[in-house]
């Protein structure tokens, strides 16, 4: 029982986890819009800002090779698979990109690793610039469950007691956290809300994603 309870709760990368159902909701949402608004213009062309490789591995669109899908991080990745490629490049200045460079820019759950929200609206204004379409995801800071955790509400905490909760506890998906890479992600997480997401993409159509009645994360995207 405590074994399907840690595989429930794991990282949205372990595919048995709730995270990597929603995903899967997600990028079938993502991938109906997507035929949607480009029938016949395949393939296009697509930043994916913080993405993975394995994220789109197996992917029906990907396989279909109905998108050129670049790979922006702040290293370059090696990728050895077709429809894929990668730049080292920074979320809050693709300045190396000129306007509507993209058919579409995507990010999945980067934009509140920015540390302040100053990046975040720069994040948001690069999207927009270099991207004729754009979808963009982002946790729910009011959702009751802090997602990189999987603790309840600590979002809410002082840091300090969340980080002694994550060094000192195995409440975090039954494991102790490394103190710097705890320390790291309490320094560069900043959770948004509907309306200070909705002030990033103000002509965004927002989806929600709904867990129990509640919204779990947001999308933007014009799509």
């Amino acid at each position: 029982m405590l074994s399907k309870l840690k595989a429930l709760l794991a990282s949205s990368d372990q595919p048995d986890s709730l995270g990597s159902q929603f995903r899967k909701k997600r990028l079938a949402h993502f991938e109906q819009l997507v035929e949607r608004n480009f029938s016949g213009k395949f393939p296009i062309r697509v930043l994916d800002i913080g993405g993975r490789s394995q994220f789109w591995i197996g992917q029906d669109l990907l396989a279909a090779r109905k998108l050129e899908i670049t790979l922006l991080n702040l290293t370059e990745e090696p990728v050895d698979v077709p429809g894929l490629s990668s730049v080292a490049g920074d979320a809050t200045n693709l300045s190396q990109f000129p306007d509507g460079s993209f058919d579409l820019v995507f990010s999945n759950s980067v934009i509140e690793h920015l540390y302040t929200s100053e990046n975040q609206q720069k994040m948001a204004l690069e999207a927009v610039r270099v991207g004729k379409k754009y979808f963009i995801q982002t946790p729910n800071r009011h959702f009751f469950a802090e997602p990189h955790y999987a603790l309840p509400f600590v979002q809410y905490f002082p840091k300090s007691w969340t980080f002694f909760l994550l060094t000192k506890t195995r409440l975090s998906r039954g494991n102790k956290w490394n103190p710097a890479d705890a320390q790291q992600y309490l320094d560069e997480i900043r959770l948004l809300d509907r309306r200070e997401f909705k002030r990033l993409f103000p002509k965004a159509e927002i989806y929600d994603e709904k867990f129990l009645g509640m919204t779990k994360s947001f999308t933007a995207h014009n799509l």
